[in-house]
């Protein structure tokens, strides 16, 4: 475990106890960045309103701080930032309201930034520049000293008004090791609350973060965050390996929304810290489906039906092997169930189903018992339309089959399938 700086630059409110085998307890820290890193996203907008709205949603599910936007990019989104301010916002735990929402704003290491932050009133910032040589030689055509000299001058300022700042390393995965230290020690010894360690391309694989957040660790007292992006599909994996190394803070966004292939999705990281790593967590999981309905409505990007956590596939079961393990117990196909996260399960009917399910089906939703001989009948009816539409069936093509093979269309007439 870390020294007890890392314990009292975090502010209680906004830790979550991680437990791992052998080890004493570690807190981790969420920051939600969808209003700032999710609107970055190619097409995405949000409004006042929806941005003061979705930092609502997120306070309310336990979530203690979220960066709000990026301020030097003119009035509008400044008037989006303070507008997350004025909503005064308060935390809910337990069932409870509780400390304020943290509203961090996000700025480049600049001191113009820096003062176009503290004009929204926030209680913080991220400073943010880039850590790598490719970066720093081929974007800025600067040097790694140009860089540190950056960060001191907008500390300077973020300390002169006041603000809680949060140092960030873009492009984290790609530079020097050493040099990367360096960069974050000199972030500690300027008062940084924390440091993050943004894997800006999603070039990291977990074995690389646990290695490199391990080797950061060990020369730290403050927090590391960590800030995967999802190119190569491991942002996930990427910050719990990074936790296992000893981070103790996460910038992860709703449904993974963020540039390009996006970040490391809250409700993923969350799910599985509780489930996986057996994390005591104070986060309302049953509201995720419902905050990311309508982040996906204000970003006017659909929730992929396979997503992980959130999507509705998680809990629809159409394989005959499969329906008939969730039947005998839902531990058998479902790592945790739907209402955990604000889901329902459904059986669906269609090319792949077996006669078990069917029959439960018939029985549990239509009130009829079907013996096994007149299921088979209608399974077999079912998976030939079934592929002749290319999809499962509905209620009311099961009914209709039902009655093909038993005569009893007209019973079903006049029911609201």
């Amino acid at each position: 475990m870390r020294s007890s700086k890392s314990t009292q630059r975090c502010r209680t409110g906004g830790r979550i106890t991680v437990a791992k085998k052998k080890e004493t307890k570690r807190e981790i820290h969420f920051t939600d960045v969808t209003l700032r890193d999710g609107e970055q996203a190619v097409g995405v907008i949000f409004t006042r309103r929806e941005k003061a709205q979705i930092a609502t949603f997120l306070a309310f599910i336990g979530v203690t701080t979220v960066e709000a936007g990026f301020p030097a990019l003119g009035p509008e989104e400044k008037d989006c930032v303070r507008a997350v301010m004025d909503a005064d916002i308060r935390v809910r735990r337990n069932g409870k309201v509780g400390d304020p929402l943290e509203v961090y704003a996000f700025a480049r290491a600049r001191r113009e930034d820096v003062i176009d932050a503290a004009e929204c009133g926030v209680h913080g910032v991220v400073l943010s520049i880039a850590a790598s040589d490719i970066q720093i030689e081929r974007r800025f055509q600067r040097s790694r000293e140009w860089v540190l000299e950056q960060v001191r001058e907008a500390a300077d300022e973020a300390v002169s008004r006041g603000l809680a700042f949060t140092l960030c390393a873009e492009d984290a995965a790609r530079a020097d090791l050493s040099f990367l230290g360096e960069f974050f020690r000199l972030g500690e010894s300027l008062g940084a609350r924390m440091v993050r360690y943004s894997d800006s391309l999603g070039t990291d694989g977990p074995f690389t973060t646990y290695s490199r957040v391990k080797h950061l660790a060990g020369q730290l007292s403050v927090p590391i965050e960590m800030h995967a992006l999802n190119d190569f599909g491991m942002a996930t994996g990427n910050v719990l390996a990074g936790i296992r190394a000893g981070a103790e803070s996460v910038a992860a966004s709703i449904g993974g929304l963020g540039e390009r292939a996006g970040n490391s999705p809250l409700e993923e990281v969350v799910m599985a810290l509780k489930y996986l790593h057996g994390a005591d967590l104070p986060i309302d999981t049953t509201r995720f489906r419902e905050v990311a309905e309508y982040v996906a409505g204000a970003s006017r990007r659909a929730i992929p039906i396979w997503k992980a956590i959130i999507g509705t596939n998680v809990f629809a079961h159409e394989s005959g092997i499969h329906a008939d393990g969730i039947l005998k117990n839902p531990e058998n196909y479902e790592a945790f169930r739907p209402e955990a996260v604000g889901l329902e399960r459904q059986m669906v009917i269609g090319k792949h189903s077996g006669s078990k399910v069917l029959i439960h089906k018939f029985a549990d939703e239509f009130g009829v018992e079907m013996d096994g001989e007149t299921a088979s009948q209608v399974l077999e009816r079912v998976r030939a339309t079934a592929v002749e539409l290319k999809r499962p069936l509905f209620d009311k093509e099961l009914m209709l089959l039902y009655g093909e093979v038993t005569g009893k269309v007209k019973d079903w007439e006049h029911e609201p399938w």
